[in-house]
């Protein structure tokens, strides 16, 4: 049989992995891959991790109009709109799902937002610029920000069995959803 020194190794091992949660009977070693729940859409938000904890970082949709694209004017209108991230790091800061939204709070088209993306000001706020493309943009009657941090999406536990799980941001907003 086995020494005791070695059973005594074997038998610590199995009892933290009991006590974790974790079994070789347990798909995906126990962990499980979850999705937070979206966040209030706003034209102003506090940025908040996949916990609903607030990053420190504010994002902003300062004004939006209709006009025709500069490089496509041929196709008509589109949702141009100026943002600002308030406290981010403007090269590993948080990014946020964008949408022309009409009166009724339904999202006409979205996109992701990485304050990475933006400008840094004097000031050390980064602001940057956007555009929408809606099918009718009249119906447009406003631009909102939902505060879920998309910049990071951890692995699956279909992607990675070993050290897959917890929380995922919220599924990214598209056309129909309710904001």
């Amino acid at each position: 049989m086995f020494p005791p020194r070695l059973r005594a190794g074997a038998l610590s091992a199995l009892g933290v992995l009991a006590l974790s949660g974790c079994s070789s009977h347990s798909s995906h070693w126990g962990r499980t891959d979850t999705r937070a729940e979206r966040g209030e859409a706003a034209v102003r938000v506090q940025v908040e991790d996949t916990s609903g904890q607030p990053l420190g970082v504010t994002a902003e949709v300062v004004d939006w109009r209709l006009e025709p694209h500069p490089q496509v004017p041929s196709e008509g209108d589109r949702v141009h709109f100026r943002y600002r991230f308030d406290g981010a790091d403007e090269m590993h800061g948080p990014a946020v799902d964008a949408c022309a939204v009409d009166e009724q709070r339904v999202a006409l088209a979205c996109r992701t937002l990485h304050s990475s993306g933006a400008w840094p000001e004097r000031d050390g706020v980064l602001t940057g610029d956007g555009w929408l493309a809606v099918e009718h943009p009249k119906r447009v009657v406003d631009v909102l920000l939902i505060p879920d941090d998309r910049s990071y999406d951890r692995r699956t536990c279909e992607q990675d069995v070993k050290d897959c799980g917890g929380t995922h941001p919220p599924k990214p907003a598209d056309r129909g959803d309710r904001l």
